[in-house]
């Protein structure tokens, strides 16, 4: 890519398009193209097939998606299926349409099988069954993956797709119904600390600025739900329950160093296709646990709710694929956790 050229990044404003942005902007980028959904409704194929007549982008990053954990993909299944197929289906076509250079499409490491050989080689993409709790997202990004695969077998074109694991950063979705374990657990740490210390005009400021704190939630950090003042006695105590038994694997992408792959890969990659991005080490729930507490400074009681899914056992990505193009992540996991939590505090 020259640093004229124009980039259209779906999703800009997600965790993810932030972070191409970030990144793009960084390294001199002068013409990238962006649109609020507001502006371009990505799930109206008329729209799309508009814009990308109108304004003929030159390269996509397509990391616009409805996301999100395991209540969220078990909540809305429907809404996570549909949503992600149409968007992907309707950008991916208008790209082929309008003879875009190169597109990448940002998928998932949920793509992979529930009990997966580990680490997870590409090659491994149905090979077995998927995890049932976020199955209709999981196929939903494997139709895309295969739809790059197939356009460019048939057309020619130059669609790479790129499975990140678990990713976090600035710009996260913190919202304790539909965010993902890392941000859930930096604010659930939190509102532990302030509770502790007793800052409810704290927790209502953040619940104001990061969305609703569930009433079972603010029980267990020892608040009436009602009044949001401190409850009595032993209730008065905060405790920090955390879902299934702590023991899955997880492996955490910091969002900088996928944006920075991404770009990587634009540049260097001539032969499109599926391909891992990672950082190659994992840990347990309960070791993510004791580094976000630490980090934040709760000291206090946690609790695991083994009634609770804990979801696919290990997820650990090989990255060969990508450590021989000669791309390797930089940030480690406690340094990025400190950064998301300062600006988490911040907003």
């Amino acid at each position: 890519m020259k640093k004229t050229s124009k980039i259209y990044i779906a999703g800009h404003r997600g965790l993810a398009g932030s972070a191409f942005v970030r990144r793009l902007e960084a390294e001199g980028y002068n013409n990238i193209i962006t649109r609020s959904h507001a502006e371009l409704d990505l799930l109206k194929q008329d729209r799309v097939e508009a814009f990308f007549e109108s304004e003929q982008p030159e390269y996509v990053i397509l990391a616009a998606a409805k996301v999100g954990g395991i209540w969220g993909n078990s909540i809305y299944p429907a809404q996570f299926i549909y949503e992600n197929i149409a968007i992907q289906t309707n950008v991916i076509q208008a790209a082929f349409i309008n003879k875009v250079e190169k597109l990448l499409f940002l998928g998932s490491a949920c793509i992979y099988p529930k009990h997966c050989l580990q680490p997870i080689k590409e090659e491994y993409l149905l090979s077995g069954y998927l995890e049932p709790t976020n199955e209709p997202y999981a196929v939903a990004k494997i139709a895309g993956i295969k739809m790059c695969q197939a356009y460019n077998r048939q057309y020619n074109t130059a669609f790479i797709s790129v499975m990140p694991n678990n990713l976090y950063g600035p710009n996260d979705n913190f919202d304790l119904e539909t965010s993902h374990v890392l941000p859930a657990l930096v604010r659930k740490f939190h509102l532990a600390k302030l509770a502790a210390a007793g800052q409810c005009g704290a927790i209502e400021k953040d619940e104001a600025v990061r969305g609703p704190i569930p009433p079972d939630l603010k029980t267990a950090l020892g608040i009436d739900p009602s009044t949001n003042q401190p409850l009595d006695g032993p209730a008065g105590q905060p405790v920090v329950i955390l879902w299934g038994s702590g023991t899955p694997l997880r492996e955490f992408l910091h969002v900088d160093d996928l944006a920075d792959a991404g770009v990587f890969l634009m540049n260097h990659n001539d032969q499109p296709d599926l391909i891992n991005i990672g950082c190659g080490q994992d840990q347990t729930i309960l070791e993510l646990a004791q580094i976000i507490s630490g980090v934040v400074g709760y000291e206090g009681q946690i609790e695991w709710d083994s009634g609770k899914p804990d979801g696919t056992p290990r997820k650990l990505l090989d990255v060969s694929k990508l450590d021989n193009l000669g791309w390797r992540a930089g940030i480690e996991l406690e340094d990025g956790i400190r950064q998301v939590y300062r600006w988490y505090r911040s907003g």
